[in-house]
């Protein structure tokens, strides 16, 4: 079957993203940044959903596309229930789950729910997410927390961080499941993970309160000061959630959740901009420190990716920190649009499973 349109849309904390492709080539890409004081007007990512669908389906018309011919709407995976890596079909319970926020609220839920949107408007199009965020692979080790009320959470760009490992593997003529990678993906948020043999054994809980800190999120915090700070009677519990995911990291303490704003700001002069860019590389180059000791020590590349990744000074610090243990290699960016429609048209090629949530 040829000229089969695919709809690949990615809501990230501070961006929604979409792409159409004519089977694997790419027909366009559009990209639209969210400010703070714009996503501010929403209390939860639910509301967000005609925001962010409308900017879609305007564009689509703008643009004079061939409704018709798109046959599978692929939106990122949100925060389901904890499933394996692979390609499914949006349904009823997925839904229910992505709205409720069954492992948290991200932006990532309205994935999904936009592609499942568009593809009953569209009449003939099936909806499908890929490799969510909630991929849970670790090893039970890794699930102990400390205390038995709490249990750690695999949460992480699971789909960035696959993507680009096949990437590499691939470039060195070998099989992502032959390999040791520790991963570290810097977006809107962090996430760090030890990739052995094809499974992501240990990584942070990129969300709510785990890892390095990241342009929103605060990350790891001292527990005992943060329950202080819970009992003090000055925040309701939404106000200290935002405070660890959308008001954390370098919006609490710059005001701007812009990484690319954080380094000009630091480049001109600015001591406290430095000093919190440089803190946000020293995170992550401790966080991979300890992935590659789940690894044993045997770690075979060390990949840095997501948006953080384009800025130099931010890679050198890190390299400078790790580069003991292994290569590091850089993939700045995204190839998650890329990862999205290619699975697609593998599981409609019949070449993988569709799986049921």
């Amino acid at each position: 079957m040829s000229n089969r349109l695919i709809l690949a849309i990615n809501p990230g904390s501070t961006s929604t993203k979409f792409s159409l492709f004519e089977e694997a080539n790419l027909i366009f890409e559009k990209t639209l940044r969210h400010t703070t004081e714009e996503l501010s007007r929403f209390e939860r990512i639910p509301d967000q959903f005609n925001f962010r669908k409308d900017f879609i389906m305007n564009e689509l018309s703008e643009r004079k596309i061939d409704f018709a011919g798109i046959i599978a709407i692929v939106g990122r995976g949100g925060l389901v229930k904890p499933i394996e890596s692979g390609v499914y079909k949006v349904n009823g319970k997925m839904k229910d789950d992505l709205i409720t926020g069954f492992s948290g609220q991200h932006a990532s839920n309205l994935g999904g729910l936009i592609a499942d949107e568009i593809a009953s408007l569209l009449h003939g199009a099936t909806a499908y997410i890929v490799d969510p965020v909630g991929v849970d692979e670790l090893q039970s080790v890794a699930r102990i927390s400390g205390h038995p009320e709490i249990e750690r959470k695999s949460i992480f760009h699971a789909l960035n961080q696959k993507a680009v490992a096949r990437v590499y593997a691939a470039s060195i003529g070998r099989k992502y499941e032959d390999l040791n990678l520790v991963i570290a993906h810097m977006g809107g948020g962090v996430s760090v993970g030890a990739h052995k043999k094809g499974r992501v054994v240990d990584v942070n809980n990129a969300l709510n309160g785990d890892g390095p800190f990241s342009p929103e999120r605060s990350g790891g915090l001292p527990s005992g000061q943060l329950v202080d700070l819970c009992f003090s009677g000055k925040y309701s519990h939404s106000e200290l959630m935002s405070m660890l995911s959308g008001k954390g990291g370098m919006v609490a303490y710059l005001g701007t959740n812009s990484f690319i704003e954080v380094c000009r700001m630091a480049e001109n002069g600015d001591n406290k901009a430095i000093l919190i860019r440089d803190a946000a590389s020293y995170q992550v180059g401790k966080e991979i420190g300890a992935m590659a000791a789940v690894l044993d020590g045997k770690v075979d590349a060390i990949i840095l990716t997501g948006g953080m990744a384009y800025q130099e000074d931010n890679i050198n610090n890190i390299r400078s920190m790790v580069d003991f243990i292994a290569e590091v290699v850089v993939y700045p960016g995204e190839d998650e649009m890329q990862a999205l429609a290619f699975n697609v048209l593998l599981a409609l090629d019949g070449k993988i499973e569709i799986k049921d949530y």
